[in-house]
């Protein structure tokens, strides 16, 4: 049974008018302390306000994408509790330059300054049309451009492990990127990947479950090629939408055959602008503008996550989803959700996943004399 909160009115990440205070208090503490290995932790004050949801939630420690410059002050918001994923300057004025010489140049700043051993590489479709604008060559954010191998060849001789955002959900396939010749099919995506994974032989964290949870079977394919590729189960609303559709009897083997490989990962992004009371135009798509909603934004993701894995709760998620819009508006609206269907994964499995694959991989690759 869900608790209610007093807001007057569904929100996009609280369509069930949940009290996700009491709902954490429902849930109870995880089976351990469970590690977020996937976050983007961005903003003072809404760090501040991440701490709480992450802490009512049992999670103890967080792996962020963050903002180089701001990276020292939400290290002062969370002490030892988060480590960094080195990223380039996604807020450049010069992107082609950012994502090229001056991802080169900040990788050096991210292990030297702040001691990090894992760099991301972002290859999402959509990063095509970004590339084009911004430097004419729609190919400079794809996994085997030649800045993206410059990048590899510096990070790995510091000693970083990779971690990558290969492809999109089927649904933006079926939408966004139906100009193959453009973008590619969703297949093609992981041919460098699988190129790539052999010559570089550290640990590859594909992040989103490896950006395909809509085929188990290609996955355990990719796992079984590739020893070196890990997976994490971030992108909640992605993953609360095709894992709740995969028998639990198929997840849970699939869980039981790469125990160790994949991460708990939710892919919270903060920022102090959810914290604005300036609300503006209001619709489904907006995250936040309020220390609520921030709050809502934040535990909505931990809720869904933990109810999914933990338990057989059986129902609409809380969180909208405007994909099944997008691929059927007669169908749904911008405000629908899917069906969330949780797998009550065993304690072991459970243990694995929420901390000691983390521990096993991130953790010992970051520790490395």
């Amino acid at each position: 049974m869900t608790a209610p909160c007093s807001c007057k009115s569904p929100r996009p990440a609280n369509r069930l008018r949940l009290d996700y205070r009491a709902e954490a208090k429902r849930l109870g503490t995880p089976v351990v302390p469970i590690i977020d290995a996937h976050t983007h932790i961005n903003g003072e004050h809404a760090s501040a306000l991440y701490a709480e949801a992450r802490e009512l939630y049992g999670i103890t420690e967080t792996w962020s994408q963050t903002q180089f410059p701001q990276a020292k002050a939400i290290k002062k918001v969370l002490g030892d509790s988060i480590h960094f994923v080195a990223v380039p300057d996604y807020m450049s004025d010069d992107p082609a330059h950012a994502h090229g010489q001056g991802y080169l140049d900040r990788i050096t700043e991210w292990h030297e300054q702040l001691g990090t051993r894992i760099v991301k590489f972002w290859c999402a479709p959509r990063g095509r049309d970004y590339a084009k604008e911004s430097s004419g060559d729609p190919r400079t954010l794809t996994l085997d451009s030649p800045w993206r191998r410059k990048q590899m060849e510096h990070a790995a001789n510091l000693g970083f492990m990779f971690m990558a955002h290969i492809a999109d959900p089927d649904t933006w396939f079926k939408t966004k990127y139906t100009d193959t010749s453009f973008y590619g099919t969703k297949a093609s995506q992981y041919e460098p990947l699988e190129r790539l994974t052999d010559e570089y032989d550290v640990p590859w964290l594909v992040a989103h479950m490896g950006g395909w949870p809509e085929d188990l079977p290609f996955l355990t394919g990719l796992l079984d090629r590739h020893p070196n590729i890990i997976l994490d189960t971030s992108a909640t609303k992605w993953m609360v939408r095709e894992l709740s559709l995969h028998p639990r009897a198929e997840l849970l083997a699939f869980f039981h055959r790469f125990q160790g490989r994949i991460l708990f990962g939710s892919d919270i992004v903060t920022m102090d602008a959810h914290l604005s009371t300036d609300e503006g135009p209001r619709n489904m798509g907006s995250q936040a503008s309020s220390a609520d909603e921030a709050f809502e934004l934040y535990a909505s993701r931990y809720w869904a996550l933990r109810t999914l894995f933990e338990s057989a709760y059986e129902g609409e998620s809380p969180i909208a989803d405007p994909d099944l819009h997008m691929v059927d508006p007669d169908r749904f609206d911008e405000f629908a959700a899917p069906v969330l269907s949780g797998k009550s994964l065993p304690t072991d499995e459970l243990t694995i996943l929420y901390r000691q694959a983390t521990l096993d991989t991130l953790h010992a690759w970051h520790n490395r004399p």
